[in-house]
């Protein structure tokens, strides 16, 4: 599929159009009173436009619509869809939203390796739930333990939060009963364990309590992602 289409104004902002693929996808699909609403529009000078992520929210469609959507999709990994009480988020990410996605994933399969923690990792598998009217598709997630396939969820889902908008991913996940998110924004990573009240903050990983997350947070923002994997061993063996 096409990505999305920017025109940057003088000011730094955006406005955005569907491309023609995307319209025909849309206009496929059967959904009655859909709206279309831009998100994270202006764009903060401090966010670099190119290195944006690309994303349209659609209002007003229902769960068939929602299935017809992913249908359309195909086996194709972009637009990741994102669903919340009739609202679909469609979002193209840039190189650095996965770069960063990629580079936290490999620490933290690196570190349950040298800690001997089972672990299996599922990528953006599509979680959803119609009678919670949410789904999600996670940068990463991740089941521990020795018998994955008696899961039917991920024990931790990772978002990167490269720019803001969108619908609500943690209250998806609350839907979802994902027991662990983690998401990465503006450098630091914020941990929220799910609790009988909701999810509750977290300095520490519930499912990881000796990973330094914010040596993750720092070492994600090296390059090569391989010294990064370097320092982690380093660190760990030290």
């Amino acid at each position: 599929m096409a990505e999305f289409q920017y025109k940057p104004d003088k000011h730094g902002h955006r406005s955005r159009t569907l491309t023609r693929a995307q319209g025909l996808l849309l206009s496929r699909a059967t959904m009655a009173a859909v709206t279309l609403r831009l998100t994270d529009a202006p764009v903060s000078l401090s966010d670099y436009v190119p290195m944006a992520d690309q994303r349209v929210v659609l209002d007003g469609i229902d769960w068939a619509g929602y299935e017809a959507l992913l249908a359309l999709r195909g086996e194709r990994s972009r637009p990741k869809l994102a669903y919340l009480d009739g609202a679909v988020e469609l979002m193209s990410t840039s190189r650095e939203h996965e770069g960063l996605k990629s580079v936290i994933g490999c620490l933290l399969e690196a570190f349950c390796l040298e800690r001997e923690i089972d672990f299996s990792p599922y990528g953006n598998w599509t979680l959803k739930a119609q009678l919670a009217r949410a789904g999600a598709e996670p940068d990463e997630c991740y089941v521990f333990g020795a018998r994955p396939q008696e899961k039917d969820w991920p024990d931790l889902a990772i978002e990167v939060i490269w720019t803001h908008g969108g619908i609500d991913k943690l209250e998806v996940y609350r839907r979802l009963r994902v027991g662990e998110v983690w998401f990465w924004d503006r450098g630091e990573i914020s941990v929220h364990v799910l609790g009988r009240a909701g999810y509750e903050v977290r300095s520490r990983s519930a499912r990881l309590p000796e990973l330094d997350l914010e040596l993750v947070s720092r070492l994600a923002q090296l390059e090569p992602t391989s010294a990064a994997v370097r320092q982690l061993l380093a660190t760990l063996r030290g």
